[in-house]
């Protein structure tokens, strides 16, 4: 086969919205939970929405945890989405306590309850970058992304974070370490300069 990007199918919905949307942006797409289809592609996808609970023990009845850290760690480019963002965390207080990947040391926490804040975020909402990355190659400052969230991650080593949005707090809503990018917007549903996220990564596949 030739290359292509595996987008991982753990049943945490938008799978096939993310993959249409990395086709759009010229990519070679497989969907898929199948551990040696992941392993040979040439870049992988974690995208999702739902609870971080759930998408561990999803992950963990598929037999896909050290799978995903296996290739994060291989060199291949790797991009997390929305909860597929969170799952990269060392862990996660959502309905408990819960292990992450691990591949992204630091923690995910809720919104803090403040008098007019919206939880869940839901929208559209500004992400201001705080490094150069090559994922946000050609994103204006300040541009407009969709959310869908009630958590976000908080990476124990801030050299981690490539961009920060403003809700109630100031959030890391990217991180970006050599291989590894993940975001907690959904390019696939932010027009014109998600597509340019998702073709950013997309030219990364060698």
């Amino acid at each position: 086969m030739n290359k292509y990007i595996a987008v991982v199918d753990f049943g945490m919905g938008n799978l096939h919205s993310a993959g249409k949307a990395l086709v759009s942006a010229g990519g070679n797409v497989v969907v898929t939970g199948s551990r040696k289809i992941i392993e040979s592609a040439s870049a992988v996808v974690l995208p999702g929405v739902g609870a971080f609970n759930d998408g561990m023990k999803n992950l963990g009845k598929l037999k896909l945890v050290k799978t995903l850290q296996n290739s994060a760690a291989s060199g291949k480019p790797f991009l997390g989405i929305c909860i597929g963002l969170q799952l990269l965390y060392s862990e996660s207080e959502e309905n408990g306590l819960w292990n992450g990947l691990d591949i992204i040391p630091g923690r995910v926490v809720r919104f803090p309850e403040k008098k007019g804040l919206k939880i869940p975020q839901i929208g559209w909402n500004n992400v201001y970058k705080t490094k150069p990355c090559a994922l946000f190659k050609g994103i204006k400052e300040g541009s407009f992304f969709y959310f869908v969230h009630s958590y976000y991650g908080i990476p124990a080593n801030k050299n981690d974070i490539a961009a920060r949005t403003y809700h109630g707090v100031k959030f890391a809503s990217a991180v970006c370490r050599d291989n590894i990018f993940a975001v907690q917007f959904h390019p696939e549903k932010s027009q014109k300069a998600g597509l340019t996220i998702l073709s950013n990564f997309v030219k990364m596949v060698k």
